[in-house]
């Protein structure tokens, strides 16, 4: 009988299946399946990364071929968005339903992200993601506008020190100053409802005070503009009130399952949010109700797809990649990517306006993929890491229980003077006692000296009946 060939250690599956080592150095090979759409470690769901980059997609396309600005890219034919793109501008006039979109995933996201979290948790969470990747391009913009100023080029984005600071706060509305990503007065509305999340996650998250939680923001959403209060509006969020509580409801589908509560508040929230689309609508002339409302509804079916739906099943690691690329395209993409558009067109006429487009979204992506490589990861993780450690500074050390070795009450800070508990030596240990439990024979814990060894065995051997004499004859030598 011939022998069997030994055979390795089987190679990982991915490798198996594919067979190119190469698809190792794809930027998108360091992004895990397990890893959860809001951090959670309940699986990454492809298809929502897929629903925002079509919603960055869909906002890009609006500043840079739908706007409604006359002579937006200079003045000439060969400039004019409704006679160089004809179809893809009246189209693009409706990129601004990206935005909403973004509302829209952001329930089902950020309600993910909070489940079995704690508020520090869940704070370090949003932290981590959000603001070193905005304090990178509020700096780069300011930098490149710096320069293009001492250049003598236009530079519309405000690069003065006031600004900037208001900005690094992430509320530069609230204290008075404009937004240097013009962009960023999304982000303002996402920290609201953060703060909404965060008071549900100190109350307690459960399915039925998140259902409760749904229904009362939208009746006190719709009371503020019933009464015309700016504060209500501001705190509740009175205008995209609708497009949160409907994707929130959309993830409770996804965790429990459709019934019939959780599609009657999706129902209340999706009447509420195309209600109040209107106001949105009436300020982007060009565009209808009727065609807005479709297209949004198109969304929420995508996301009710990608959810609950059978394309949360899917798993292709280029659309995972992709979302991650989202949020530092979508903060770059005006501020950066109009002005250099712009440069290219002036310094290279002949190139067109539609192809000086596409090269100002694709050096876009590049800056967008390398913040996420060198901000977001890495920088990111740091952050995190040091923010858990920092909320956690006010926790007894484990060298606290090393009082007698240390001299330090328990919970007192550790001063750094002298020795470390591992540099001190150990006090010479005792004799046990077997009857008290100490280390022994007997005892199941280890003995420390051949004395305690001596005296264990003793003590098991004197409780054999007829071996009292003995035992105490070796029980003398031993000790002596």
């Amino acid at each position: 009988m011939p022998a069997l060939a030994a055979t390795g250690p089987r190679p990982p599956r991915t490798a198996r299946k594919t067979g190119r080592p190469w698809s190792r150095w794809l930027p998108w090979s360091r992004w895990s399946r397990a890893r959860g759409s809001g951090g959670d470690g309940e699986g990454r769901l492809a298809a929502i990364d897929g629903l925002r980059l079509l919603a960055a997609i869909a906002v890009a396309a609006y500043h840079f071929v739908g706007t409604p600005t006359r002579d937006f890219w200079g003045t000439g034919s060969d400039h004019a968005l409704p006679a160089v793109a004809p179809t893809l501008h009246p189209v693009s006039g409706y990129g601004w339903l990206g935005v909403e979109a973004f509302f829209l995933i952001s329930g089902f996201v950020i309600c993910m992200s909070c489940w079995d979290r704690s508020p520090a948790q869940f704070a370090v969470s949003r932290i981590s993601r959000l603001f070193p990747v905005y304090w990178a391009v509020v700096l780069i913009i300011v930098a490149v506008g710096v320069a293009a100023t001492l250049a003598g080029q236009r530079w519309g984005a405000p690069t003065d020190l006031r600004t900037t600071l208001g900005n690094l706060t992430m509320i530069p509305s609230a204290l008075g100053v404009p937004f240097t990503a013009g962009v960023a007065w999304t982000l303002w509305v996402e920290a609201r409802f953060y703060l909404l999340m965060g008071g549900l996650l100190l109350i307690g998250l459960t399915y039925r005070r998140v259902i409760a939680f749904g229904f009362l923001w939208l009746t006190l959403a719709a009371l503020g503009h019933e009464l015309d209060s700016a504060v209500l509006d501001a705190v509740l969020l009175g205008e995209y009130a609708g497009l949160f509580v409907a994707g929130i409801a959309v993830y409770l589908m996804y965790r429990y399952g459709p019934n019939l509560v959780l599609w009657l508040l999706l129902g209340f929230a999706w009447c509420y949010a195309l209600t109040a689309l209107n106001d949105r609508v009436v300020a982007h002339p060009g565009t209808s109700w009727a065609v807005s409302a479709a297209v949004l509804t198109g969304c929420l079916g995508l996301l009710l797809l990608a959810g609950p739906g059978p394309l949360r099943r899917l798993r292709w690691r280029p659309l995972v990649y992709a979302g991650a690329l989202t949020y530092p395209f979508y903060l770059v993409h005006q501020s950066l990517g109009v002005p250099v558009t712009r440069g290219i067109l002036e310094n290279v006429p002949g190139i067109g306006l539609l192809a000086s487009i596409a090269v100002g979204l694709t050096l876009c992506m590049l800056l967008a993929a390398a913040l996420e490589r060198f901000v977001d990861r890495k920088l990111g993780r740091v952050f995190r890491r040091r923010l858990t450690a920092a909320l956690h500074a006010d926790e007894p050390r484990r060298e606290s229980r090393e009082l007698s070795v240390t001299g330090r009450e328990s919970g007192a800070p550790w001063s750094g003077a002298g020795p470390t508990w591992w540099e001190r030596e150990r006090p010479e240990a005792a004799s046990p006692d077997p009857a008290a439990g100490e280390p022994g024979y007997g005892s199941g814990q280890p003995c420390s000296t051949s004395r305690g060894r001596a005296k264990s065995v003793l003590s098991t051997i004197a409780s054999i009946p007829g071996s009292g004499s003995t035992s105490a004859k070796y029980s003398r030598s031993a000790t002596r």
